[in-house]
């Protein structure tokens, strides 16, 4: 399962509600890639590499959306796919219910309004 991942600072576009219509882009060499918002893809544009290293590994659990270093992960395989998931073991649980559900979520097929309800912004004023 593949999911957008901010590349600078590491946030799953689909926790925050980013569609990648919707997403600032910037290219590196020859590859697109996706940011929460237009300050993030600035300083990607400053340091690609340092930004890329920093995030390569991370992982979006399809349940609860948290963006965990690989190594954090469990991986499960379900359908014969590797799937990985934070530690908690109710994530996994929670998927096997209706894992079609979660995997179109995580792949951005289905709408997630975000956990900010943003507009434009990681973070908006409370």
């Amino acid at each position: 399962m593949k999911t957008l991942i901010c590349r600078t600072c590491g946030c799953s576009l689909v926790r925050l509600g980013i569609c990648s219509a919707d997403a600032p882009r910037r290219r590196h060499d020859g590859e697109e890639h996706f940011f929460c918002c237009h300050g993030c893809a600035d300083l990607f544009a400053d340091d690609p590499e340092r930004y890329l290293d920093e995030t390569r590994d991370l992982i979006v659990c399809p349940t609860c959306l948290a963006e965990k270093p690989m190594k954090w992960t469990v991986t499960l395989k379900i359908a014969g796919q590797d799937t990985h998931f934070c530690r908690c073991p109710y994530c996994a649980e929670v998927f096997k219910k209706n894992p079609v559900f979660y995997i179109q979520r995580l792949e951005g097929t289905i709408p997630n309004e975000g956990v900010f309800s943003h507009e434009g912004c990681c973070v908006r004023p409370m």
